[in-house]
């Protein structure tokens, strides 16, 4: 597969080496079939449970131990589905499969609603004598005490129940929002730098508009926004749902903000929140020093907004094979040790990674898989060195995953979102350190790259997440969410945030349709805060010698065993403080300059 190829292919002119080996999950659908009625059929008996929980040690315990063991084969049928259907969103019987697994995690989370409602109800002295008499519980004792904290937000077992059945519902607005971005929207064509002309796609945009002709980039950019402004009444019916949903739950379950809700999920309090929009507010005069920068080095009049991805420094001319950039990625992360790089290999051999784009497949890269599965990591690989990192940032999820699923029970497998962000990018700083030190006569490129990652990570994911705010807060005071509201608010963050030297072009005021994170309240921010303490902790990691390079691995091993503030803690980096936030910032600034002085 050559990734410079110029049509899109479909999935069967692909090598099966470079597609994810979903078999190790099931040998196929028939398998799949069983599985599924597998699951279907230990639903019912879990409400067995129902009204007994308080009665002895071992109806609890028997309960708990049962729903880990079904939300286990539960976890594979839906994911082997999801993926599936991420393979080619034009295959019907995927979507069905995807759409069933969907189906039966909601009679799964219908037919739990009484657990957290009865655990709340048994008094405090009792539970207590459970755990006394029976010390098999033990292990669930911070799982019971995470339930008891959010005592005031749980409603009545049959509220629950009412709730967890409009799962698919509530899930409605990100699955139209995937098919009709994913499989029924079309981009125009371009000319690319030959004159030639190229189908646009999203992942194809990310190449284009970095092109070093003005006028690729420019068509790039209007060919995307054009075609999402054109569907903008459908975008903004789709996100408003999304976060009405969002403040309807918020407010049912006596949150005073949907951004409560969604913190406390990782009890995660909202000064860290308003920490770093205040950090990187006071932050943004290093932001348009960056944009002043890249203006003068472009030797622009104008700087418009399609001019913010073109390397201010030349790119090399290569076309990253992908035997390359996973022998790049496992040198840059060697500070890790042997342990990590023997796990990182086993996925590159594996077949845990879907690497090519092809027609149909779902856009972007991720990491997924379930407590019973490898991790699993889609990719579009082009060559670029955008992709390499992608890889490294996919890979740190991965293999996150993999400690916390080997070193945990199913209970505390998975690790809050908070930190999930954590470990990809300390794959992604470990690597731009590898590469500055080993490629000197890159080292101007690379500066400009890191100065970018920053850019993205910490101050446009910041924007994000300072748009979802105001968002969400317009909704809570029934302001109508508008293609006009939504579009004016997205411009006037952007004039904010990247200043008076740039051109902020009518055609980005609808980028806000474009991304999908949205779909998940509340989540963006932890880039931001994931960058910064992954900027610490990579520092940590290449100066503080094996110690820390094991706190770090410890980090991974334990899950969501413990609080995330703490848990990160435990690694070295306080994130209660705008501290590491702001020494992120100051190292920003600190390459500014030596980009600065290179370049003169």
């Amino acid at each position: 597969m050559a990734s410079g190829s110029r049509s899109i292919p479909v999935r069967s002119e692909i090598e099966n080496s470079y597609k994810w080996d979903l078999s190790s999950i099931y040998g196929g659908i028939e398998e799949w079939e069983n599985a599924w009625r597998g699951v279907a059929e230990s639903v019912e008996p879990l409400e067995s449970f129902s009204g007994k929980l308080g009665d002895e040690a071992s109806c609890l315990l028997g309960c708990l131990k049962e729903i880990d063991r079904v939300s286990l084969e539960l976890g594979k049928v839906f994911v082997y589905a999801t993926m599936k259907s991420h393979e080619d969103a034009s295959d019907g019987e995927a979507k069905a499969m995807a759409d069933r697994a969907m189906a039966l995690h909601v009679r799964f989370s219908t037919a739990l609603a009484y657990v957290v409602p009865e655990i709340l109800g048994i008094e405090e002295s009792r539970l207590a004598s459970f755990f006394d008499d029976l010390p098999e519980l033990e292990m669930y004792r911070y799982h019971i005490e995470q339930i008891i904290r959010k005592k005031t937000h749980v409603l009545s077992a049959r509220e629950e129940e009412l709730l967890s059945g409009m799962g698919e519902i509530a899930n409605a607005p990100e699955l139209i929002f995937s098919m009709l971005t994913n499989g029924d929207m079309k981009f125009p064509s371009i000319q690319d730098e030959s004159g030639e002309p190229v189908e646009l796609s999203e992942e194809r945009y990310y190449r284009l508009i970095r092109s070093k002709d003005r006028s690729v980039r420019e068509g790039a950019f209007k060919g995307i926004h054009d075609t999402y402004g054109s569907f903008r009444n459908t975008l903004a019916a789709s996100f408003g749902s999304a976060v009405k949903e969002s403040v309807f739950d918020a407010r049912v379950h006596r949150y005073g903000s949907s951004r409560e809700a969604a913190l406390d999920g990782g009890d995660i309090p909202l000064s860290v929140y308003d920490n770093l929009i205040e950090a990187v507010r006071e932050g943004l005069p290093l932001l348009h020093d960056y944009v002043s920068l890249r203006k003068s080095s472009l030797g622009l009049d104008e700087l418009h907004m399609y001019d913010l991805y073109v390397p201010i420094v030349e790119e090399p001319d290569e076309d990253i094979s992908w035997e390359d950039a996973k022998k790049t990625v496992l040198a840059g992360l060697s500070p890790l040790g042997d342990g990590y790089l023997d796990v990182l290999k086993e996925g590159f051999d594996g077949r845990w990674i879907d690497v090519y784009e092809s027609q149909g497949k779902r856009k972007g890269a991720y990491s997924w898989g379930s407590y019973g599965t490898n991790p699993f990591v889609l990719l579009n690989y082009n060559g670029t060195l955008r992709d390499v990192f992608t890889l490294a940032h996919e890979m740190g999820h991965s293999l996150h995953s993999w400690h916390s699923h080997k070193f945990q029970p199913p209970v505390y497998g998975d690790y809050t979102i908070f930190v999930a962000e954590v470990a990809s990018t300390t794959n992604e700083v470990l690597l731009m350190e590898h590469m500055l030190e080993n490629r000197p006569k890159d080292r101007s490129f690379l500066l400009n790259y890191y100065l970018e990652q920053v850019r993205t990570t910490v101050f446009r994911q910041t924007m994000f997440a300072e748009f979802e705010l105001k968002v969400h807060r317009m909704a809570e005071e029934g302001i109508p969410l508008t293609p006009e509201t939504l579009s004016s608010l997205w411009g006037e963050l952007n004039r904010d945030y990247y200043g008076p030297d740039i051109v902020v072009d009518k055609e980005i005021e609808v980028e806000w349709a474009r991304i999908p994170h949205f779909y998940s309240p509340f989540y963006v921010y932890q880039y931001a805060t994931g960058y910064a303490a992954a900027t610490a902790l990579a520092e940590g990691i290449l100066t503080g010698g094996e110690p820390s390079r094991e706190r770090y691995i410890d980090f991974l091993k334990s899950g969501s065993s413990k609080n995330s503030i703490d848990l990160l803690r435990g690694a070295g980096v306080d994130m209660t403080s705008p501290e590491p936030v702001r020494s992120a910032l100051r190292l920003f600034g600190e390459k500014i300059e030596e980009l600065r002085k290179i370049s003169v």
